[in-house]
């Protein structure tokens, strides 16, 4: 960096942030405020005016898993086979352990996501269960109720809580196309896209850079943790010259306690043809801890660009039909391959709005902790095919 660049952005360190966190003297901005106030004084000043940018999102996913840990029952039971509100789970992890998909619901049994919704209302749901008898664990059957009030220890776990990018999904197949995004009309009839784009997460800080394990992070209106890097996670994903991601790209896994997670926060949903997945409000945020930091947090929609894909081709692979910038998606209408495709949001701009307000807020009260990640994710692309 140039004497003049060090001057006008000098480096942050976490122990300085914390400090003025301390103090009360932390100036913390929503991704939007902080984007018009480059746009209105230029960056060094907007940087000097900030000391963290509030990122957030507020997608859809169904992977994600609900671990409970349940008590001793008695005569005691070494649980094999479990489900609650008819969710099969998988035991065996331990004597008490229960682990439940987040997804599923495609039959007439529900999907793990409504039974999270049911467990934060406050409803007893219905658990059966088998043991496998041993001297000390001689039950072989239980049939009870369980609600937040009988789970000793409950986390959810969200295996792709976190992603830099998201795309732009289309079908240019005759007919509904079902989708994990929702359904897509063809051919090429809607277009719907997954990620924000400006004050995202993960375009607010590239290569997801100020996470790693053990980084906190609001989940669900709770206090959450990165636990490494998450399902997909491909950090040398293709980039733009500004080291944004063209892509998914890397991607973060985020573990939260059950009994902290608010329902207005995570909402349960249904896709016809894909099943149950879980809208979930995560906010992150983004110390401006030098002017490349700043620099990418500051883009815009209009530098910003997000792959189209056709999502009727069931392959691994699916056909790309170019890229779009997300001032483009956010006008309502895109124009793919010479056609002009009406598009829509397949997350929640307003629930993401409001987890960045509650992140802001937390900061300034000092009830958020603040801090840089001791490791980054790992360099390891996670996302390896299976050939067979």
């Amino acid at each position: 960096m140039s004497a003049v660049n060090a001057r006008a952005f000098p480096p942050r360190s976490e122990a300085e942030l914390r400090l003025k966190q301390e103090r009360g003297q932390l100036q913390v901005r929503a991704a939007a405020a902080f984007r018009s106030l480059v746009q209105q004084a230029g960056l060094a000043e907007a940087y000097a005016a900030t000391d963290v940018v509030v990122a957030a999102d507020a997608g859809f996913t169904d992977q994600a898993s609900l671990l409970l840990s349940l008590g001793p029952t008695d005569p005691p039971i070494r649980l094999r086979a479990g489900q609650l509100a008819g969710v099969q789970g998988l035991a065996g992890c331990g004597s008490g352990e229960l682990v439940l998909p987040i997804g599923g619901g495609l039959g007439d049994a529900p999907g793990g996501a409504e039974l999270l919704a049911a467990l934060l209302q406050g409803r007893a749901l219905p658990f059966d269960a088998r043991g496998e008898a041993t001297a000390l664990h001689p039950r072989r059957e239980l049939h009870t109720e369980l609600g937040l009030e009988q789970i000793g220890t409950g986390r959810l776990l969200l295996h792709r809580a976190i992603s830099e990018n998201g795309v732009v999904a289309l079908s240019q197949a005759e007919g509904p196309c079902p989708s994990p995004y929702g359904t897509l009309l063809g051919p090429a009839a809607n277009a719907l896209y997954s990620c924000s784009g400006a004050g995202s997460i993960g375009l607010s800080m590239p290569g997801l850079s100020l996470l790693g394990p053990g980084s906190p992070v609001l989940v669900g209106g709770a206090l959450g943790w990165v636990v490494g890097a998450g399902s997909g996670h491909q950090p040398g994903c293709r980039r733009q010259a500004s080291g944004h991601a063209r892509t998914p790209g890397a991607a973060a896994a985020v573990s939260v306690d059950l009994h902290d997670l608010r329902p207005e926060w995570v909402r349960p949903c249904f896709f016809e043809g894909h099943g149950s997945a879980l809208l979930v409000a995560i906010a992150a945020p983004v110390p401006l801890i030098n002017a490349d930091v700043a620099r990418q947090a500051a883009a815009g929609p209009e530098a910003l660009e997000a792959p189209v894909l056709d999502l009727s081709v069931p392959r691994r692979v699916k056909p790309s039909l170019g890229a779009v910038t997300y001032a483009e998606l956010l006008s309502g209408t895109i124009t793919v391959r010479g056609r002009s495709v009406g598009c829509a949001p397949s997350h929640s701009p307003r629930l993401a709005a409001a987890a960045a307000e509650a992140l802001a807020e937390a900061l300034l009260s000092g009830a958020f902790p603040l801090r840089l990640p001791l490791v980054p994710l790992s360099p390891r692309p996670s996302l390896l095919p299976i050939e067979a």
